[in-house]
């Protein structure tokens, strides 16, 4: 059965990469000279929910004409597209290829976000694309990252943004005015600001929710201040959203067709990765996910993920090891639950990502400042 794709426009502009094209317009590459640029990530900011509730985001809205969007990579989850974003590479490249991912050296599931150090990961090795940021400092120009604290030290921190000098600032205005002095400061340099508040709000309470248009509101605000003289700006995200209500869920037990067949239930909740156990024939397992879950989700082995270009034009492979035996892409706004894990707290999530709808994947792509059209 082959494997049901989202149609895109064959001029949409992808994620991957921008921040490269930020930094080609710093160095002069092309029409566009800017004396220092500016990249602002507004995690689970997407670009449908944007337009949705443009009058509670009415800089951006109106600076958003309806070519300034782009596509997030699959899956469409934090991991892989910032990975995606600040590398340049596709996930089959960098080998972020999802949330949960399977270590099979150690034959254990590794939170991407949040476990390397527990997990014994070396950044380096697991992800080793080059950085923006290394890039530039190879070419002698300033590079800084803005983000809390907590993620200063983190291993994901070591993925993405090596090569950079991490900056600790608390909230989201805060965090942009001070992206922006030091652009105006530092002649030539690159400077990364990620905001998180829009997606935990939304994970929480939903995309609809009061708490998710306040998030929005404060961004909004914040990156309404002026953009220093000569300074170009991007706005982006890394994906979307959609809201999972409780009776849209799936939960396989014990009792599931094709559970007994599955290792290690892994992914995120609208995209799964299943690793089988060893001797399980893929295609037969695949077609058996396939009755499971008709409806509910597209199935593919990793083989035809692979083969549909779905983790990008190019998989090493140390990212195919990390890629499900059989994956599971969620429809419409479903999602898919390991029922026999003994945390159930994750069906408590509201907003979600990982699949293939254009509410996870479109997102915005805003130029301000020398930037600006």
């Amino acid at each position: 059965m082959p494997l049901m794709l989202p149609s895109e426009s064959a001029a949409a502009r992808s994620i991957v990469g921008v921040a490269d094209d930020l930094f080609a317009a710093v160095r002069g590459m092309g029409d566009t000279r800017i004396r220092s640029g500016v990249l602002i990530v507004v995690d689970g900011l997407g670009a449908i929910d944007l337009r949705a509730h443009a009058g509670h985001a009415r800089f951006l809205t109106g600076r958003m004409t309806k070519r300034d969007t782009a596509t997030s990579v699959f899956p469409s989850t934090t991991a892989a597209a910032l990975t995606s974003i600040l590398t340049g590479t596709w996930p089959g490249e960098h080998g972020l290829v999802g949330y949960r991912v399977l270590d099979r050296s150690r034959d254990r599931l590794v939170n991407q976000l949040s476990e390397w150090e527990a997990a014994g990961i070396d950044p380096r090795v697991w992800q080793a694309s080059s950085t923006v940021f290394e890039r530039a400092k190879d070419a002698g120009h300033p590079a800084y990252a803005l983000g809390i604290a907590a993620y200063a030290h983190s291993g994901f921190t070591h993925a993405t943004l090596r090569g950079a000098e991490f900056v600790a600032v608390a909230s989201a205005a805060e965090r942009v005015e001070a992206a922006y002095a030091l652009a105006a400061e530092h002649e030539g340099a690159i400077v990364y600001c990620y905001l998180a508040d829009v997606d935990k709000a939304g994970h929480k309470h939903g995309v609809d929710s009061s708490e998710w248009i306040a998030a929005l509101e404060d961004v909004d605000a914040a990156l309404s201040r002026p953009v220093p003289d000569g300074v170009g700006a991007i706005v982006t995200a890394d994906h979307g959203m959609i809201d999972v209500p409780a009776h849209r869920q799936s939960v396989f037990d014990e009792t599931s067709p094709g559970m007994s067949d599955v290792r290690h239930f892994g992914g995120e909740p609208r995209m799964v990765h299943l690793y089988l156990e060893d001797g399980v024939d893929h295609d037969r397992a695949a077609e058996r996910w396939r009755s499971g879950t008709d409806g509910v989700a597209d199935v593919a082995t990793r083989a035809e993920a692979i083969a549909a270009g779905l983790f990008g034009p190019r998989v090493t492979d140390a990212a195919a090891s990390r890629i499900g035996d059989v994956v599971l892409a969620a429809r419409g706004n479903r999602a898919l639950y390991d029922g026999t894990a003994a945390d159930q707290r994750g069906r408590g999530m509201i907003g979600q990502h990982g699949s293939l709808t254009p509410e996870e994947r479109q997102v915005p792509l805003i130029r301000l400042g020398a930037l600006a059209r």
